[in-house]
């Protein structure tokens, strides 16, 4: 009995050290320079899944968009991270960065003040983003963000979109009634075309995508030519650096185009 005791103690033993090393194995990576294991480290994603083509779920429930593909294709250039989605509302996504419960935004984000107070930004853009302002074609009135003096404008809470019309209130004394939406396109759409807001603020290649876009139209000129970047606190400047290599690499051998034209229609990737 002693001996068939040992024999099952020993033969434990032996699995469990084979399932370290597998686990081991699992958190090591190969640099490819070297040759040499390089130890992996699982970076949390912050991003959404209203935002058609850019990081939404298709109709199979897979999460996907240029945004989300983009991140894929850094990871495989980037074996000493591991990158992991974590969807959620985008209202949420710079507060659950500043706590730690994501490691970056992938969201289409661009830089203002407030937001670069808190947060750090990577310095490789990977597309532009030309706000404009958005009504029904069937509008004639509204031609520029003056013309929305006195009407309701919807947005998303904390999007650049709403800083760019509280900034124009604080010079404007308030002129504008901002409604703060659910962060769903189809809510954005809807209310626009139902009448009960007059305009929201995007970008011309998002109405290609959202519900009901074909309705829709962008009028003046641009707000904004803004950089869109990845968000990170400001502790992973390590991070940051390395991304930033990742995407000039993409841009570099053409991946990043192809990736635009894919997914957002044309090539929104030339920021200079």
């Amino acid at each position: 009995m002693k001996k068939v005791g040992v024999f099952w103690v020993t033969i434990s033993m032996l699995m469990t050290m084979l399932s370290g090393c597998g686990a081991e194995k699992e958190a090591a990576a190969v640099d490819a320079k070297t040759g040499s294991n390089i130890a992996v480290r699982k970076i949390i994603v912050g991003t959404g899944t209203q935002f058609p083509n850019v990081c939404f779920l298709d109709d199979k429930g897979k999460l996907t968009g240029f945004d989300v593909e983009l991140v894929r294709e850094l990871d495989k250039r980037l074996p000493e991270y591991e990158f992991e989605f974590k969807t959620m509302e985008f209202s949420s996504l710079l507060l659950s960065l500043g706590t730690k419960k994501i490691d970056f935004i992938a969201h289409q984000m661009e830089k203002n003040p407030e937001r670069e107070e808190k947060f750090l930004f990577t310095k490789e853009p990977y597309s532009i983003f030309l706000n404009k302002v958005v009504v029904p074609k069937r509008n004639t009135d509204i031609n520029s963000i003056d013309d929305l003096k006195g009407k309701k404008v919807i947005t998303s809470a904390t999007s650049n979109e709403a800083y760019i019309l509280q900034q124009y209130n604080k010079k404007n004394n308030s002129a504008i009634d901002i409604v703060y939406s659910s962060g769903a396109s189809n809510d954005t759409t809807n209310q626009i075309l139902n009448g009960r807001v007059a305009a929201t603020i995007s970008t011309s290649f998002a109405l290609k995508f959202l519900p009901n876009g074909d309705q829709l139209k962008t009028v003046g000129d641009a707000l904004t030519h803004s950089d869109v970047l990845f968000v990170l606190r400001k502790d992973e400047q390590e991070v940051a650096d390395k991304l930033d290599q990742a995407i000039k690499s993409v841009k570099d051998d053409g991946t990043l185009a192809k990736l635009s034209i894919q997914w957002l229609g044309e090539d929104f990737t030339k920021t200079k």
